[in-house]
């Protein structure tokens, strides 16, 4: 099933992290895992400094492209 997660997932910038300063760090980079319907609630499923995936208001990412071979590199660090 991870394998599966990292083949969906998309990269995100952090732009915003007002209520949420202990989970997310501005300007960083994060893995979001895809979720329909968080998105109808304006929200995206992202892989916090803690670890694990949580919700958070959609807003506060920006996404960003990425090189392939980085995109590689990020999931296996992750």
């Amino acid at each position: 099933m991870q394998k599966l997660k990292r083949a969906a997932s998309r990269f995100l910038i952090c732009v915003e992290n007002k209520g949420y300063t202990v989970s997310l760090e501005k300007r960083k980079i994060y893995v979001a895992l895809p979720n329909s319907m968080a998105l109808k609630h304006g929200q995206v499923r992202v892989i916090d400094e803690s670890g694990e995936d949580y919700l958070y208001p959609k807003s506060f990412f920006l996404p960003i492209t990425i090189p392939q071979s980085l995109r590689k590199a990020i999931l296996k660090a992750a």
